[in-house]
């Protein structure tokens, strides 16, 4: 079992930065893919970036230029690092882990962008 503990979520202003955090614990073998997803309020969860085990990031077109993913296999921990925040980035953000076929999800933690 793998458990996923996220923070760093809040509310900021438009063009603000903000950093997420999520924590990893459990059995977490080697070949992991971690990831963000977000949910805005009547909206699909839908894919905000990953990162492969190899260390290679994938974006959704909507933050490319703007957000960065990066992991901490020593800690367990990815990070994304949001710059130029705009309204439309407020949703709930969620941690993600593949291992083998096997998906695991944070709690999520709230961002919201004020205009």
């Amino acid at each position: 079992q793998v458990q996923l503990v996220e923070s760093g979520g809040g509310l900021v202003q438009s063009g603000g930065s903000l950093r997420l955090s999520c924590a990893a614990s459990g059995n977490i073998f080697s070949f992991t893919t971690r990831g963000w997803y977000r949910q805005a309020p009547g909206k699909q969860r839908e894919l905000v970036a990953r990162i492969l085990s190899s260390g290679t990031p994938n974006y959704a077109d909507s933050v490319k230029g703007r957000f960065s993913i990066s992991r901490d296999n020593g800690k367990n921990t990815v990070y994304l690092s949001m710059n130029s925040l705009k309204p439309e980035d407020t949703a709930v953000y969620y941690c993600w882990l593949r291992t083998g076929m096997t998906d695991y999800w944070g709690q999520g933690t709230q961002v919201t962008v004020s205009s």
